[in-house]
C-alpha cells in the first residue's frame, strides 16, 4: 500500500511544496506500513527527517488528547457530556449568571456546536498563564453561528485540569506522544516573528505557548509511531461518541467524512479525521478497517507562502491513494497535484 499511497507525497517533496513528510498506514488486523522522506529542517541548517523525529501535532491535540480525556472522564462517571461545563468550572462567566457560556455542554464543545468564535489572539493579552486562563473564563465571547473553534477546546482543557486537579501533562499518554519539549529530535516549524526564532521542540501555536506550552487545543507532540499507535487502538475500540454525528459533519472530537473534506471523497461515509495547522493529519476509515496519518512541516520556514497552502490538495490526494491501494489490493491511478 505504502508505495502507491506515498506517490503524491513524493511529488510534493520534489516540487518543494513541503520540506519533509512521514506517512503511516495501519490496518485493523495489525499491518503497519510507513515511509519517511525529506527534511526535518531546511533552516538554519538542513537536517534529514527520520522516523525518530517528533512533530508538533497542533490541533491533533484536540482528538488525540482532549476529546479522549473528556470521554474517559465521562465513562468514569466524573462528568455528564450533556451537562454544562459549569459542573467542572463553576466560575465560568461567574459575574453574569445569564451568560451563554454558562450553558455550554461538554458534548457541544467537543463537536464545535457552540456560539464561540474560531480563534482569538489570547497571547496578545499577557504572558502569565494563570491570568490568561482567568481571561478565557471571564471574557464575554462574541457570538456567532457554530464554527470550528479553538475556544471550545481551551475550555475543555481547563475542565480536565479542574476535574483531575492536575495540569494536562500529568495525564498518561501512549508511547510516542508528549507534551512540551519532546524527548528526541524535533521537526522545525515556523520562523516565528513574535518569538524571533525558528521554532523547534516548542509548541508553534501562540496561545498554547502563552498558556505554558500545553492547552486543550494544541501543545501535543508525537512521532509517526506514536500517532499510528493511537490510531490502531481507536480502530480496535472506538467509543460511539467519536463515530456518531453530533452537529453538521462533526462528532465528539472529529470531523466526519463529507464531500470535499481533507480525507478525500473516496473514504467510507463513517470515516473520521482531523488535521493540524502545522501540517499534520489523521484519518480512520472504520468500514474498511484502515487508518493513515500524514505528518509534515508544511509551515517551515513560514506559513505565508503558496507552498504552505498546498497541503490541502496533498491531503486529499493521499487519502484517495490510501483507499485505492487498500481496496482489493488493486490500486487505481490517482492524479498527483504536484506533478
Amino acid at each position: 500500500m505504502i508505495d502507491h499511497a506515498f506517490a503524491p507525497v513524493a511529488a510534493a517533496l520534489a516540487s518543494g511544496a513541503i520540506p519533509g513528510a512521514a506517512l503511516g498506514i495501519v490496518t485493523a488486523d495489525g499491518r503497519v506500513e510507513t515511509r519517511v522522506a525529506g527534511h526535518a529542517a531546511i533552516e538554519p541548517t538542513p537536517e534529514p527527517l527520520t522516523p525518530d523525529h517528533w512533530f508538533d501535532l497542533a490541533s491533533l491535540t484536540k482528538p488525540i488528547f482532549t476529546a479522549t480525556a473528556i470521554l474517559t472522564l465521562a465513562r468514569q462517571g466524573r462528568l455528564d457530556l450533556d451537562r454544562p461545563l459549569t459542573d467542572a468550572i463553576p466560575d465560568l462567566r461567574q459575574y453574569d449568571p445569564a451568560a451563554p457560556e454558562r450553558r455550554l455542554t461538554f458534548r457541544r464543545c467537543l463537536a464545535h456546536a457552540t456560539h464561540l468564535p474560531a480563534v482569538e489572539p489570547i497571547y496578545t493579552y499577557g504572558s502569565d498563564p494563570a491570568t490568561l486562563r482567568a481571561f478565557i473564563l471571564q471574557r464575554e465571547w462574541r457570538s456567532g453561528p457554530p464554527a470550528y473553534s479553538d475556544i471550545n477546546y481551551l475550555l475543555l482543557g481547563i475542565a480536565i485540569e479542574r476535574l483531575t486537579g492536575a495540569p494536562l501533562d500529568r495525564w498518561p499518554l501512549g508511547d510516542g506522544l508528549s507534551w512540551g519539549a519532546p524527548p528526541g529530535p524535533a521537526v522545525s516549524t515556523e520562523r516565528c516573528t513574535w518569538r524571533g526564532r525558528v521554532l523547534r521542540g516548542e509548541v508553534h501555536d501562540e496561545n498554547a505557548w502563552a498558556l505554558g506550552g500545553r492547552a486543550g487545543h494544541a501543545g501535543l507532540f508525537g512521532t509517526l509511531a506514536g500517532v499510528l499507535g493511537f490510531a490502531q487502538a481507536l480502530l480496535a475500540d472506538a467509543p460511539c461518541e467519536v463515530r456518531d454525528t453530533v452537529h453538521a459533519t462533526r462528532t465528539c472530537g472529529w470531523d466526519k467524512a463529507h464531500p470535499g473534506w481533507p480525507g478525500s471523497d473516496a473514504c467510507s461515509p463513517g470515516t473520521i479525521g482531523h488535521t493540524g495547522f502545522t501540517g499534520t493529519g489523521l484519518w480512520l476509515d472504520f468500514d474498511r478497517g484502515v487508518a493513515w496519518t500524514l505528518l509534515t512541516n508544511r509551515i517551515h520556514p513560514t506559513r505565508h507562502s503558496a507552498a504552505a497552502q498546498s497541503i490541502f490538495a496533498l491531503r486529499s490526494a493521499v487519502g484517495e491513494a490510501v483507499v485505492s491501494a487498500f481496496d482489493a489490493g488493486r490500486p487505481r491511478d490517482v492524479a498527483l497535484p504536484f506533478s
